[in-house]
């Protein structure tokens, strides 16, 4: 404040504008540095929400990616699963043919040497339908024998199934050799 001296001599009077003129720029410093403030704040802000959202739109992406991947997953396991039953599927199969084959072979080997063992008996060999009959006892082909006639045999006229031919040609081979082993024995 400032006060002037009045020519009459009577008491100082303060002037009517007490505030200073210096003082009102510091106060629109003051607001314009505030209103920068708010305005830098609200930029921030703003830049950082649209940063944020751009965020969790990539993880959404990501999240649904993530599902889509685990339902491939899930599907593929599914036909993994299914691929595996195939497989023991098959491999019970092929056992089964394996051992068809097999049984087949044998009962092939069993029949090839019942016919040895008829055409041996018929030119009256018996050291060599023994042989046949020991090797077809050891090699347990007499089970590859058939029980009964199939439909085959019938057509071809054989009243007697396989095994049974065994068990006569045997019991006559066995008979023949007791004959022969009375005969040597005899002499």
């Amino acid at each position: 404040m400032k006060l002037t001296k009045r020519s009459s001599g009577g008491p100082v009077e303060p002037e009517e504008d007490l505030t200073p003129k210096g003082k009102k720029p510091v106060v629109v410093y003051i607001m314009v540095l505030f209103i920068a403030a708010f305005l830098l704040m609200a930029w921030s802000f703003a830049s950082h929400q649209r940063s944020n959202t751009e965020a969790i739109g990539q993880l959404q992406s990501s999240v649904t990616a993530m599902h889509g991947v685990q339902d491939r997953v899930i599907s593929l396991q599914e036909e993994l699963e299914e691929a595996r039953k195939q497989i023991d599927n098959l491999e019970r199969e092929v056992s089964l043919r394996e051992y068809e084959l097999e049984a087949s072979k044998r009962q092939h080997m069993a029949a090839s040497r019942l016919y040895t063992l008829e055409r041996l008996y018929r030119q009256e060999n018996l050291e060599s339908c023994r042989k046949v009959i020991d090797s077809m006892e050891e090699d347990n082909l007499v089970a590859g024998l058939n029980d009964t006639l199939t439909d085959s045999e019938r057509e071809l006229g054989l009243t007697v199934s396989s095994r049974d031919r065994y068990q006569q040609l045997r019991e006559a081979v066995e008979a023949r050799e007791a004959e022969a082993g009375q005969e040597g024995a005899e002499e």
